[in-house]
C-alpha cells in the first residue's frame, strides 16, 4: 500500500523562533505559524479560518530562523508530519502532531529587527536550486554570511 507524508503551508510567525540546543549540540528551532484559510459557507457568505501549527526545524535551517525571522514574518514551508507523545510530570499522557520542516523559504521583506540590516525581500536561506534542506542543514559547521541568502524583492 502506498503512503504519502508531504506538508506544504504558507503563513505568518506568531511568535519570535525558540531556538534551543540538544544535550550533543544539535540546534533545533519552534517556529509558530498562522496559516489562513477563507471559504464560502453554505449560505455564500465568505469566512476566514485560522489553523495554528508548530514547525520544527533543524541544524544549521534551525540557526538561520532563529538569526533571520520574527513575530509576523510570512514564510513557506516544506516538510512532513511528526507526531510526538510525553508524560507530564502529574503522570497524564499528552500528544500533538508537527511539522518537521525539510525546506524554509522566507517570504515578503525582512522588516524591522533581526533581518533588517540585510535590506528586506525574499530569502531561501536553507536550500538553494536544486539542492535539499538536508543538504543545506547538514553543513553545520559552515557559517552562513549574510551575501549567501539570495535576497530579491
Amino acid at each position: 500500500m502506498a503512503s504519502l507524508n508531504k506538508v506544504l503551508l504558507i503563513g505568518n510567525l506568531t511568535k519570535d523562533p525558540e531556538l534551543r540546543y540538544t544535550p550533543n549540540g544539535t540546534a533545533v528551532a519552534n517556529l509558530r505559524i498562522a496559516v489562513n484559510r477563507k471559504f464560502k459557507d453554505r449560505t455564500g457568505e465568505l469566512k476566514e479560518d485560522t489553523c495554528f501549527v508548530t514547525v520544527t526545524a533543524w541544524d544549521k535551517q534551525a540557526e538561520i530562523c532563529n538569526q533571520y525571522l520574527q513575530k509576523g514574518r510570512p514564510i513557506f514551508v516544506e516538510g512532513i508530519l511528526q507526531s510526538r507523545s510525553w508524560d507530564t510530570p502529574d503522570g497524564q499522557k499528552r500528544s500533538t502532531i508537527d511539522v518537521r520542516a525539510e525546506r524554509i523559504q522566507f517570504l515578503g521583506g525582512a522588516g524591522p529587527g533581526k533581518g533588517s540590516e540585510m535590506g528586506g525581500g525574499k530569502a531561501d536561506g536553507l536550500a538553494g536550486e536544486g539542492e535539499s534542506a538536508n543538504d543545506a542543514g547538514s553543513a553545520v559547521s559552515d557559517p552562513v554570511r549574510p551575501e549567501d541568502i539570495a535576497w530579491e524583492e
